[in-house]
């Protein structure tokens, strides 16, 4: 898991966990939710936003919207291994300031939001079929 990965490398840092995924209206549509935050203070603290797949950027944007009720962070930094291009324009319009670093470009969405090539719905599915 990247997270973890994170975690080895930085080992004295602090790390929090998010729940955020695609709630399907239909099969088109679907919206972000995010339902768990665990976090510690993160006022003056560098914040990595780790994510292993930016498709549309929304989890992103709605993981940090979320994180940063427990304070302000001196800087933000967001990780991932494959981006779609509009998500990555998508994140640097909302969050300009942010230094993003990902592995892999991919150049589009599909219909279903889906980077492609991609991995279709592989980061909501890593742990089994929703319930």
């Amino acid at each position: 898991m990247i997270l973890q990965s994170f975690i080895n490398y930085f080992s004295k840092a602090n790390a929090a966990y998010i729940s955020a995924y695609r709630n399907h209206i239909n099969e088109h549509e679907f919206e972000v939710k995010v339902e768990y935050l665990a976090a510690p203070e993160i006022t003056n603290k560098v914040l990595i936003l780790v994510d292993p797949m930016l498709a549309t950027g929304k989890s992103l944007e709605l993981s940090y919207q979320a994180i940063i009720k427990n304070g302000t962070p001196s800087k933000v930094i967001i990780a991932a291994l494959i981006a779609s291009e509009e998500g990555l324009a998508y994140l640097t319009k909302i969050l300009p300031n942010a230094d993003i670093y990902i592995a892999a470009l991919d150049p589009q969405l599909d219909e279903n939001s889906y980077i492609v090539p991609g991995l279709g719905d592989a980061g909501d599915l890593c742990f089994g079929k929703k319930l």
